[in-house]
C-alpha cells in the first residue's frame, strides 16, 4: 500500500461478530413464545422493516405495525425485552477483534443494516466501540445494504479508496455488492479462515 494509505478494515456485525439483530429464527421463536401468527408478522414485517433499518421510525412504530396491530395478551415491554435478548455474541472474532485492534495500524470501521434502538443497544452491550473506529449504521445515514451508496459513503467517511478498503459480510449478496464499487471483499465464513485472511491482509505492503 502507498504511504498514506492506511488500510481500512470494514465489517459487518449480525452473523459476523454478533447473531442478527432481529432475524427470522428470532421471529419464528417470537410467534411460538408469544402465540402469534408467524405467517402474519413475517407479511408486515417484510413490508415495513426496511424503513425501520433507514430511521424513518422508531421501534415502537414498527411494532404498532407487525405486533400490535391489534389487542394482544402480553405487553409491548415483554415482547421488546425478547428482542433485545436474542442478540448474542458469536464465538471468537469480536474478542480477537478488540485485541488485535490495539496494534494494528488499520482503522476498523462497521457497516451495517440495523434499526436505530437494536444498533445502539448492540454497541452498549458488547461495547463494539472497543473495536470500532466508526459506525456506518443504516439508521443513521438513511440508507442500506446492498445499496452500493452506503460503501461509497463509508468510504468517504474514511476518506478512503476503494484498494484500501477490505469488507467482511456473512451474506454473498452483500459481498457482491461491495465488490462493485471496487472494494476488496470477502465472505464471513468462520472465526479461523476470517482471522487468517485479516492477518494476511496485515503483513502485505
Amino acid at each position: 500500500m502507498e504511504a498514506g494509505y492506511p488500510k481500512v478494515l470494514f465489517l459487518d456485525v449480525g452473523g459476523v461478530l454478533l447473531t442478527n439483530g432481529w432475524g427470522h429464527e428470532s421471529r419464528q421463536l417470537a410467534a411460538e413464545k408469544f402465540n402469534i401468527s408467524y405467517a402474519d408478522m413475517e407479511s408486515l414485517h417484510n413490508l415495513i422493516f426496511p424503513v425501520y433499518e433507514i430511521g424513518s421510525i422508531t421501534l415502537d412504530e414498527y411494532l404498532d405495525t407487525v405486533v400490535f396491530n391489534h389487542p394482544r395478551d402480553f405487553t409491548r415491554e415483554d415482547f421488546k425485552s425478547f428482542i433485545f435478548s436474542e442478540s448474542k455474541e458469536l464465538p471468537d472474532l469480536l474478542q480477537w477483534l478488540k485485541a488485535w485492534k490495539k496494534d494494528c495500524g488499520f482503522r476498523i470501521i462497521s457497516i451495517n443494516n440495523e434499526g436505530k434502538e437494536l444498533n445502539e443497544y448492540r454497541i452498549k452491550k458488547f461495547a463494539l466501540h472497543q473495536c470500532f473506529d466508526a459506525f456506518v449504521s443504516s439508521c443513521e445515514v438513511g440508507l442500506r445494504k446492498p445499496d452500493p451508496s452506503i460503501f461509497k459513503l463509508a468510504m468517504g467517511i474514511a476518506q478512503a479508496v476503494p484498494k484500501q478498503c477490505y469488507y467482511f459480510d456473512d451474506r454473498p449478496m452483500l459481498v457482491e455488492a461491495a465488490r462493485r464499487t471496487g472494494i476488496n471483499v470477502f465472505q464471513h465464513i468462520n472465526f479461523e479462515s476470517t482471522k487468517q485472511i485479516i492477518e494476511n491482509i496485515q503483513t502485505q505492503p
